[in-house]
């Protein structure tokens, strides 16, 4: 039973190490100038967005960009489901629609934007059929330079 306590607990505490997105924006915002790192702002629809859902799938929840982006970005992924089993608390829901109104107006889904720890935009885009993790982070750090 301990080894398996243990081997729960590793398991536990490396996954934390390998992505950690923020509970909140204003946690994003703050890790982000702590630590000197961009925000990697999501908008999706986690749960009825093809796109968002493929994005998702093949970049975020890839290993390579997991490793990444645990060691340069602060990320944030303010979502919209609609699915009533998966509303978010009230709290979040409405900072969500702050974020949407101040970086994504139009409402595409998904956007993926790039911010300094000042808020400012340093670039945007969306889900890119057939790229690759790290074609994607390309494209991302490329909005650094």
């Amino acid at each position: 039973m301990k080894k398996f306590l243990a081997l729960v607990f590793l398991v536990f505490a490396v996954s934390l190490q390998a992505q950690e997105w923020q509970n909140s924006f204003a946690d994003a915002l703050a890790k982000a100038n702590s630590e000197d790192k961009p925000i990697v702002l999501v908008f999706s629809g986690s749960d009825w967005c093809a796109p968002c859902i493929r994005l998702k799938k093949h970049i975020l929840d890839s290993e390579e960009f997991k490793a990444y982006a645990s060691e340069h970005y602060v990320l944030y992924n303010a979502d919209f489901p609609r699915k009533k089993q998966n509303q978010l608390p009230e709290e979040k829901a409405n900072s969500n629609k702050s974020l949407m109104e101040k970086y994504n107006p139009k409402g595409y889904f998904p956007m993926v934007i790039v911010l300094d720890g000042n808020e400012k935009v340093l670039g945007e885009t969306g889900f890119v059929a057939r790229s690759t993790p790290e074609k994607y982070l390309d494209k991302l750090n490329s909005f650094l330079k």
